[in-house]
């Protein structure tokens, strides 16, 4: 839908500290999270997302301290999710410096809280962030996952990314638990799919290992890419990623 396609590093927060493991297992220490920020800021990052993973399985909110430093170092779209339950928390972000506000479980567990907040703040600020995971032989062969990807639900990853549109989320985050932290590349299936049925902008999420598999998913479907370790590892830089999707005839932005 984009003209020109969006990388943003994503910062999976725990703690305070910036953490990465497989299948969102495993969990290793990668840094300070304002830290990476900036240099991701630096490097020409296009929008950065920061998730609290452990929000909502510890029911705690979102470390607002973090997010408020991180968004005094970035001058680019913040999108913060993790612990989001209420409209209240929407505007407790806004007001510490995040631009738009991702959402998971909680919708989940009351979808009446998309229109809320939708309603309150406008469609562009909500970003419902979904957790999807292959389940062979239902709808669509793919269910929505809750607690960072622990807990299935019988919730088809298609019909509730419609039903999420249609209550007034303004993107979709699509992370594949199947192909996090893995480096094999992007779940591209997953990405078609959830361009055939979206109205609204798709980031792709969950895979990336080399910077020749960010094109094929925005060839899929997908409006922005989001990718964490290879990045925090420093296996690849924003430019890196840039320059290879420009070869594969990607537009980027500047």
């Amino acid at each position: 839908m984009s003209l020109a396609c969006r990388v943003i590093p994503c910062l999976d927060v725990a703690a305070g500290r910036v953490v990465k493991g497989v299948n969102f297992e495993n969990l290793r220490d990668m840094g300070d999270p304002v830290e990476l920020a900036a240099l991701y800021f630096a490097q020409g990052a296009d929008e950065l997302t920061f998730l609290d993973v452990t929000a909502t399985v510890d029911d705690r909110a979102t470390t607002y301290d973090v997010v408020r430093r991180t968004a005094e170092e970035v001058f680019i779209p913040l999108t913060v999710g993790g612990g989001v339950r209420a409209a209240e928390d929407v505007a407790r972000l806004l007001g510490v410096g995040a631009d738009k506000v991702g959402v998971n479980s909680a919708a989940i567990a009351r979808p009446d809280l998309i229109g809320e907040i939708a309603d309150r703040f406008g469609a562009q600020v909500l970003v419902l962030s979904l957790d999807v995971k292959r389940a062979p032989g239902t709808g669509s062969g793919f269910v929505v996952t809750t607690h960072g990807g622990r807990t299935l639900t019988q919730l088809d990853a298609l019909d509730w990314a419609r039903e999420a549109i249609d209550r007034g989320a303004g993107e979709l985050l699509v992370n594949s638990i199947d192909a996090d932290g893995t480096k094999d590349g992007f779940d591209l299936e997953l990405v078609g799919l959830m361009r055939e049925i979206s109205s609204v902008p798709v980031i792709a999420s969950g895979g990336a290992g080399a910077a020749e598999d960010f094109a094929p998913a925005i060839h899929a479907g997908a409006d922005a890419v989001l990718a964490a370790s290879v990045f925090h590892s420093g296996q690849l830089t924003i430019g890196d990623v840039k320059s290879a999707l420009v070869s594969s005839g990607v537009e980027v932005r500047a």
